[in-house]
């Protein structure tokens, strides 16, 4: 394990923190509670959280209580990702195409052509994803290998984008929110541009 070096830490929370960072770093998602528990010998759910409310207060995590697969590494954030413009995750909205600032992100999710998106709209809040959220996107360039239930940004070209669960059913194309306040989107393939697949979801809080 990779323990961070930070004096103002407790053992106890250095060693939750490295351990998170590497489960991360291995795995693409935060851990959920109970792997917690079981990682630092723990049968109880309240130290991991005293631990995680620390991490939080001083600085070195993202996270919601309750919600453990909202958690994210703050200090492993770097320059370069270009913010291209927002996306709706309720109707359709316009994207834009130039680039008015960059996102900082890990080394550990930092791929070719990553590039960020700011959220508008609730429809995908059963996913963690809230209205304000930017989402790290990587670029598609075979739609034909999109999997069902990845997450994406599609363009409806004359409507503009969204941000939705691609489902592909006999030969049409489903936009499905993760909101069941929303009607699925239902398109023909040639009808849609897929822009990227998520990669992560960045809460500033």
């Amino acid at each position: 394990m990779t323990s961070p070096v930070d004096s103002d830490l407790t053992d106890a929370q250095n060693e939750l923190y490295g351990w998170i960072k590497d489960y991360m770093k291995n795995f693409q998602h935060s851990p959920s509670i109970r792997q917690m528990m079981q990682a630092m010998g723990l049968k109880s759910p309240a130290p991991i959280q005293s631990r995680l409310k620390h991490l939080q207060e001083k600085g070195y995590i993202s996270w919601q209580e309750g919600k453990a697969r909202t958690l994210q590494i703050v200090d492993e954030i770097i320059e370069g990702v270009p913010i291209m413009g927002s996306v709706a995750a309720g109707g359709l909205i316009e994207t834009f195409s130039d680039i008015n600032e960059n996102l900082d992100i890990s080394d550990v999710l930092k791929k070719k052509d990553v590039f960020a998106l700011t959220v508008n709209g609730d429809s995908m809040i059963d996913a963690y994803i809230a209205d304000g959220d930017m989402v790290l996107m990587e670029p598609i360039t075979d739609s034909y290998t999109l999997r069902n239930g990845t997450i994406v940004s599609a363009m409806v070209p004359g409507l503009g984008t969204t941000l939705k669960y691609f489902v592909k059913r006999g030969g049409k194309i489903f936009l499905e929110a993760a909101n069941p306040a929303y009607d699925p989107i239902e398109l023909n393939l040639d009808e849609v541009v897929f822009q990227g697949k998520l990669l992560a979801v960045w809460r500033k809080i």
